[in-house]
């Protein structure tokens, strides 16, 4: 083995290695596949309440943003939203009126936030939740509270097969 050999050799160098993505690691600049569409993470926020903790993901495809719950409760608990108009102010009331549904309040409280990305301007502050659903459906109405505003979002839950993650950074 001489000069050449050192020149032409293909070294591995000490590239850090891509950790695999779940939806409990997804990271501001991933992609997330979901029905037939690849959309960009843009934002994450980070909930906790207590010792409980759950994620949003604010995920972009051309000018349609949605966002991805993920959550680890007794198993992996996954949803799809989207935001709505609803007006609703404090304290949340115990049932709301959507598209003729009633739906009712399942769980409310406080969350301290982390905010990544687009969702940075929330950092540090807290939200007042809530979660409705109507009893034998699916979907469910989700209630934050930033600062005086309240957003609505509704939603549906996912199964974890149903998206593909490709790491957008180490």
């Amino acid at each position: 083995m001489g000069l050449f050999s050192n020149i032409f050799s293909k070294k591995e160098k000490n590239k850090p290695e891509v950790k695999e993505r779940t939806p409990l690691s997804i990271k501001v600049g991933d992609i997330i596949t979901y029905d037939l569409r690849d959309f960009e993470v843009v934002g994450k926020i980070t909930y906790r309440d207590g010792n409980y903790e759950w994620f949003g993901y604010q995920l972009l495809e051309g000018n349609d943003t949605v966002w991805l719950s993920a959550e680890m409760d007794d198993e992996l608990e996954l949803g799809i939203y989207k935001k709505i108009q609803l007006p609703v102010s404090t304290p949340y009331p115990k049932q709301l009126t959507y598209e003729n549904k009633t739906y009712y309040l399942e769980e409310e409280g406080t969350a301290r936030v982390l905010g990544e990305g687009r969702s940075a301007n929330v950092n540090g502050s807290e939200s007042h939740y809530a979660e409705y659903a109507v009893e034998g459906e699916n979907n469910s109405i989700s209630l934050e509270s930033w600062g005086t505003e309240i957003e609505a979002s509704i939603g549906y839950p996912i199964e974890s097969y149903e998206i593909k993650i490709l790491a957008g950074s180490i």
